[in-house]
């Protein structure tokens, strides 16, 4: 696969990975545009979660390249050093400080020093005070900002996580199913969150709501047997006879 332009901010070139036998990514190469909202679907045992393990530095191919922003391959490097990068992932299910409000779990995942001593001593600036308000905003999340976590909907839930991860000011924000389990209403309104992020970030969503990456409205990318299968528009791929005969048609 030839290096894409300067535009590009992830670029995974023959990625493979093999466990016991098991071919869970194969050759698989991919390019995404700094700016870009990506959904990538496919059936179970497609890849989709071992990629996302290879481009945070959970697993290491077994070959191939991917490399991050100008020239950085991210294959040579470890979680923390990736996560350093700017890359952050929100899994499946939410992980937030239930004992906690909303305001402080924003407050906790400020990228900065978050230490147990300074944590302890520390109470917010004016700057953070006004990086947590545009959070709530951001996550529809204001009226509850007293709120314990625990007591939240699985939806807010959801959407607290997503604040968090944004907390840390990443360049590439991984989502992986944010809408699983939420109510037709907060998948439609997970749906505004995620493109309103994608005006100053940069985003991967795997997910196996079509109707839900419909809305989203973006490229998708879909994967079979650790591979690409066919790319573009929701539209395109949903038309594809290999997408409706290993996917859609089942």
């Amino acid at each position: 696969m030839t290096r894409p332009h300067e535009d590009t901010l992830l670029y995974l070139d023959g990625v493979t990975v093999t466990f016991d036998g098991f071919r869970a990514l194969n050759a698989l190469s991919l390019v995404m545009e700094r700016g870009e909202m990506r959904a990538v679907i496919g059936p179970n045992g497609a890849g989709k979660t071992t990629m996302m393990d290879v481009i945070t530095g959970k697993t290491r191919p077994d070959q191939g390249r991917v490399i991050f922003g100008r020239d950085t391959d991210l294959t040579v490097l470890d979680e923390p050093h990736i996560a350093a990068l700017g890359i952050g992932r929100k899994f499946q299910k939410p992980t937030v400080f239930e004992p906690h409000t909303v305001w402080d779990n924003f407050l906790l995942a400020l990228a900065g020093d978050r230490r147990p001593r300074f944590t302890l001593w520390a109470r917010e600036t004016d700057e953070e005070r006004e990086r947590i308000e545009k959070l709530l905003e951001t996550t529809r999340l204001s009226n509850l900002r007293h709120r314990r976590a625990g007591d939240l909907s699985h939806g807010q839930k959801q959407w607290l996580e997503i604040g968090m991860l944004l907390a840390q000011d990443p360049l590439l924000l991984l989502v992986d199913e944010p809408v699983a389990g939420m109510t037709d209403a907060e998948t439609a309104q997970t749906a505004d969150l995620l493109r309103e992020i994608n005006r100053s970030h940069s985003v991967v969503v795997v997910e196996h709501d079509m109707d839900f990456v419909r809305a989203l409205g973006v490229k998708v990318t879909v994967l079979h047997e650790g591979a690409v299968l066919s790319e573009g528009s929701i539209d395109h791929v949903s038309a594809d006879p290999n997408v409706i005969e290993v996917y859609l048609g089942r």
